[in-house]
């Protein structure tokens, strides 16, 4: 249960903002976000000063990182909230509970929720409406909209790629795997690099699928996505390679298993047309050995950024269920928190 909390809460259900109140002209907000993507939305269009606390999970920008922390999804810490002062506090739309003591405080809240691009740009919008930088806030969606075109525009004439994004499985084990479905921003995501989602046909934003499920789907690249967590070379390594199991897909055959450690496509912020462009550098790379990303040593190397590739001659090694049960739960707890 808590792994298909992770999986399906990284792409969020889409819903309606509420009405927005514009923020008072005499009186400059005071802002907390509990999501990342949020908050880098806010930096983005000039509402960094107005940011007074964030989550635990904030990484960028840099100047977020010098924000009082307030905990995240699962431990929202009221009392430093409270304490804070907030006008506005920008929450998952899944905490109720906090969402009810906010309320009950005077405190005016913002539920945050999205599933697709344009349910990003639609919540960039409604963040500049209330806190007062309507303008900076359009200016924002129209550079993303540009570069998204952009990149559209650069792969029209090549061949889609049957792709395999996996939102979240085991670390160290082919297991519990967790794939972006048809609904939701990661599918759009793959189209717009030029791929073609293996499972754009499961009506969800993502399921778990079975191996076997996998085998019948020959996607010819699989891309995992580990947000937020730094791997070393040896760990890296040994996650990729697990793919040797299944050297009879067109992805393993062919060197092109990637992994996404880079936040830029796991957090729907401003960043994204960035990942997006990453994503469709890796898509459609020459497929020779080469290219497959590694070096003479046979050691792993950037193909892209915040990506790597592996090839399916190296092995891996196994990894205890205990350390393995450890790291899902940290896991979990990321993913769930990047928004």
């Amino acid at each position: 249960m808590v792994r298909r909390l992770a999986a399906l809460l990284v792409v969020a259900s889409v819903g309606a903002w509420p009405p927005i109140r514009i923020a008072s002209a005499t009186q400059p907000p005071r802002v907390i976000s509990l999501i990342p993507a949020v908050t880098e939305m806010l930096f983005a269009i000039g509402a960094g000063a107005d940011v007074v606390g964030v989550s635990t999970f904030d990484r960028f920008p840099v100047e977020a990182t010098t924000r009082p922390k307030v905990g995240a999804l699962l431990n929202p810490d009221v009392e430093r909230i409270l304490s804070l002062q907030p006008t506005l506090v920008v929450v998952y739309d899944t905490q109720t509970e906090l969402r009810t003591r906010l309320d009950r405080a005077g405190i005016r809240t913002l539920p945050y929720h999205h599933g697709s691009i344009a349910d990003i740009y639609d919540t960039i919008r409604s963040l500049g409406t209330a806190v007062g930088r309507a303008a900076e806030a359009e200016a924002l969606v129209r550079r993303m909209q540009t570069e998204i075109a952009d990149i559209t525009a650069g792969v029209p004439g090549q061949r889609r790629v049957p792709t395999l994004f996996v939102v979240s499985r085991d670390p160290g084990a082919l297991r519990h795997v967790y794939v972006a479905g048809g609904q939701g921003f990661l599918n759009e995501l793959v189209e717009i690099a030029g791929g073609e989602n293996v499972f754009g046909d499961i009506a969800r934003p993502a399921a778990e699928v079975s191996i076997e499920t996998i085998l019948t789907r020959r996607p010819e690249a699989i891309v995992e996505l580990w947000p937020n967590r730094s791997l070393d070379q040896t760990t890296r390594a040994s996650e990729i390679a697990l793919w040797n199991a299944l050297p009879v897909l067109p992805a393993v055959r062919s060197h092109r298993v990637f992994e996404i450690t880079d936040d830029r496509l796991a957090i729907p912020g401003p960043r994204l047309p960035d990942g997006i462009r990453a994503l469709a550098s890796a898509l459609h790379q020459e497929t020779t050995r080469a290219g497959a990303g590694t070096s003479d040593r046979g050691s792993p190397r950037t193909v892209a950024a915040g990506m790597c590739a592996w090839p399916p001659s190296t092995p891996h090694r196994r990894t205890s269920t205990r350390r393995r049960s450890s790291q899902t739960v940290r896991r979990t707890q990321r993913s769930v928190s990047l928004g």
